[in-house]
């Protein structure tokens, strides 16, 4: 089968690999019948994920078709048309039983597929602890529009729900990439009094301003006096940090009014640094780490109840022969690129 394989740092490769099989009771076989491309992907290539390994098959936002199930595998069945979770988890461990997933124990748990065992860019995949990580797909929800339910969805879900947003809320959200733009949707599941959209690209902004027209957007440059002029106690109530570059990082808390929280979606290239002299006395609470993305079915259910939809993020669609080229247009940012999905070989 046609795998795209993480070769060195700088290379990744199309490949032909053996079909996945089972190797644990627990295991299902996925057809991949769509996947995407990912900043984290991007990650990977140039280095920054110490744990990736070479040789895996890179790709961690797929839906699929189940192919074959181990004999302890109770919640879906060859045929089933899936989401894949990006998180691996038992289920059973400590932090698995209070919904940290992203904490689990296991060997392969937290960020595996992809990562540290073959992902899903590719024609199959084999997705360890399926009961946990696969998630069926509604009949009135499609494969485009499930697409990002196990990954940038889940996150921004996730990331939503620990800001604590009220109502009474001005929230700020640094970033609309797509991991931004997920986390957006979920932040307006909380119908917060106003939502800012920080973005350097006035491509993006013009974005969220088509598809969001109730969200104030603003650029990098001034943007502390603009919050400090769109809320209600001298900065944003939540903050949202999706971005992951040093400006964003300082300009999360500098927005923040006091007793705010801060949450760091982002991934970074590099330590970041909290200034404490300057930060004294704002008493911010600050909340970082990978997704939980244990919610899945929620999601899929608002997705077919029409409260999210992420498909106006598919700006691009390659078949897997052609990933390569896919990757090059992601990567620079070229022709108004969002997010790329890819089709199986047999799509």
């Amino acid at each position: 089968m046609l795998a795209y394989t993480y070769i060195k740092e700088g290379q990744f490769r199309l490949l032909d690999k053996p079909k996945p099989v089972i190797q644990d009771p627990r295991d299902a076989v996925v057809r991949v019948t769509l996947s995407s491309i990912c900043t984290s992907d991007l990650h990977i290539k140039h280095g920054s994920v110490p744990r990736a390994v070479p040789g895996i098959t890179v790709g961690h936002e797929m839906v699929g078709v189940v192919e074959t199930v181990g004999s302890a595998v109770s919640t879906v069945r060859p045929g089933d048309r899936v989401t894949v979770n990006v998180e691996t988890f038992c289920g059973q461990c400590f932090f698995c039983r209070h919904g940290w997933v992203n904490n689990c124990t296991d060997s392969n748990g937290g960020w595996a597929l992809g990562c540290r065992i073959d992902g899903g860019q590719a024609e199959y995949v084999r997705v360890p602890y399926a009961d946990q990580g696969l998630t069926r797909i509604p009949d009135s929800v499609t494969d485009r529009q499930a697409l990002f339910v196990g990954d940038i969805l889940a996150t921004g879900y996730w990331a939503a729900d620990i800001a604590e947003i009220s109502p009474e809320d001005t929230v700020l959200l640094l970033g609309a990439g797509p991991t931004g733009l997920c986390t957006l949707q979920c932040v307006l599941l909380k119908s917060p009094r106003r939502v800012i959209v920080c973005e350097q690209d006035p491509l993006r902004r013009a974005f969220v301003a088509q598809h969001f027209p109730q969200v104030l957007t603003a650029p990098p440059e001034g943007l502390l006096d603009f919050v400090r002029s769109h809320s209600d106690h001298g900065g944003a109530d939540a903050v949202l940090e999706v971005a992951g570059s040093p400006d964003t990082f300082r300009l999360a808390w500098q927005c923040a009014r006091p007793n705010a929280v801060v949450t760091v979606v982002a991934l970074y290239d590099a330590p970041q640094t909290l200034p404490l002299p300057e930060m004294y006395g704002k008493n911010l609470t600050f909340k970082t780490g990978g997704v939980d993305g244990c919610r899945c079915a929620e999601t899929l259910d608002l997705i077919a109840a029409g409260k999210l939809d992420t498909t106006p993020l598919i700006t691009h669609t390659f078949p897997l022969r052609e990933i390569e080229a896919a990757y090059d247009l992601f990567e620079h940012r070229r022709d108004g690129v969002i997010k790329v999905a890819i089709t199986g070989a047999e799509s």
